[in-house]
């Protein structure tokens, strides 16, 4: 039930009283190579699929990340929906802690039910602190060994100037990341589709209406394309950003850390992304192989093996390069058996203009047995038949 303290919209860690009113753009030249105004402590736009930096400004400083902490939080929630630990109609009991922390919050009650798939919103769209911490305990247990699984996936991940305290956000001493960290597990939790579900949606409601939630990322809102992310904003961190858009096939993550006002985090991170849109474009590159293809395999059960031709390459191009792409395709001499399905055949190499942007791999598509005395003998008798 919710607590009679609580008014009909939730609260937010953000003063949402502006929530209608479109964002004030910032001026200014977004031709590659220029100097973007920002007003920030620190900036950076990465293109999701190749993790490639468009642009950054200060982006490895550590600083405290508020609520957009919640990205590595929901990160783990996906990641265990996908091995099946539990689904979105799993109904999960809040414990006494997870209704404790304050801030920005559902008004969760000791002991109340609540299905994953609702706790989820809360935390995506209105990011509840209490719904954060109810799905780490369904994840770990414990909060604590739910941020400590935070930690290790960082560390995975290559973000080597992160260190999670908590997995809401709140301000705690030592509880830093930066803006390039952001950025990597933006990425990767942008690829899990199933996150576009709630961190798209503008409004919706809990308990059958009686809860109302606002989405405070206004990008959602005011920003064509728009795929997520999360806000995040505490006294310590100031106003701070991840925003995901998607156009044409290339999707973008933005970040913005330690903008002084609310407008400054979506000026700013427009702005990357508007930059991103401009200058370049993305490309998933085949092999230009006609399937079917076969390679001659000496001492095979068989005379040779089909190709896997399915491969791509995904290319991020400066704007205006798609036509100078070209591919050489190498394959490996002298094939012996035995061959394993998936073992590499040769290479496409793909070029943008004289440059090697890279190769894609021409696997074997089945399994070539080394021939012995009984193939031997059947691949004799079928030539003599086919004679």
């Amino acid at each position: 039930m919710l607590n009679a303290s609580a008014e009909k919209r939730i609260a937010s860690e953000c003063d949402i009283s502006d929530i209608d009113e479109p964002i004030v753009a910032v001026s200014g030249d977004v031709t590659a190579g220029k100097r973007l105004d920002i007003k920030a402590k620190s900036a950076i736009l990465m293109e999701v699929n190749t993790g490639r930096i468009l642009y950054e400004d200060n982006a490895d400083e550590k600083l405290p990340p508020a609520s957009i902490t919640k990205i590595m939080s929901l990160l783990l929630v996906m990641e265990a929906i996908d091995e099946g630990r539990f689904d979105l109609e799993t109904v999960i009991s809040a414990s006494e802690h997870a209704c404790s922390m304050g801030g920005s919050q559902i008004w969760l009650e000791p002991n109340e039910s609540m299905e994953v798939n609702d706790l989820l919103k809360a935390a995506v769209i209105a990011s509840a602190n209490d719904a954060t911490v109810a799905l780490g305990e369904a994840v770990s247990g414990s909060e604590e060994g739910f941020v400590e699984k935070m930690n290790e996936k960082a560390k995975l991940l290559g973000m080597n100037n992160t260190t999670f305290i908590n997995c809401t956000g709140l301000d705690a001493e030592n509880h830093l990341t930066s803006a390039h960290d952001v950025a990597i597990m933006s990425c990767e939790l942008i690829k899990h589709d199933l996150i576009k579900n709630y961190s798209t949606v503008w409004m919706d409601t809990l308990r059958d209406g009686e809860s109302e939630l606002v989405n405070t990322n206004k990008l959602v809102r005011f920003y064509e394309g728009t795929t997520g992310l999360k806000t995040g904003t505490t006294g310590n961190a100031g106003y701070c950003l991840s925003a995901t858009a998607e156009k044409n096939g290339m999707e973008l993550a933005a970040v913005i850390m330690g903008g002084e006002t609310s407008n400054d985090r979506f000026a700013g991170a427009k702005k990357l992304l508007d930059y991103g849109f401009a200058n370049f474009e993305f490309k998933k590159v085949g092999t230009d192989i006609e399937a079917g293809m076969n390679m001659t395999v000496k001492k095979g059960a068989e005379s040779g093996v089909e190709i896997d031709t399915t491969a791509t390459l995904d290319l991020l191009l400066d704007r205006g390069k798609v036509g100078e792409i070209t591919r050489k395709t190498v394959l490996n001499e002298n094939v012996t058996a035995p061959v394993k399905r998936g073992d590499v055949l040769g290479n496409v190499e793909v070029y943008i203009g004289k440059e090697r942007a890279g190769v894609i791999p021409l696997r074997a598509k089945t399994d070539v047995d080394k021939r012995n005395f009984l193939t031997t003998f059947a691949w004799i008798l079928k030539s003599l038949f086919l004679l």
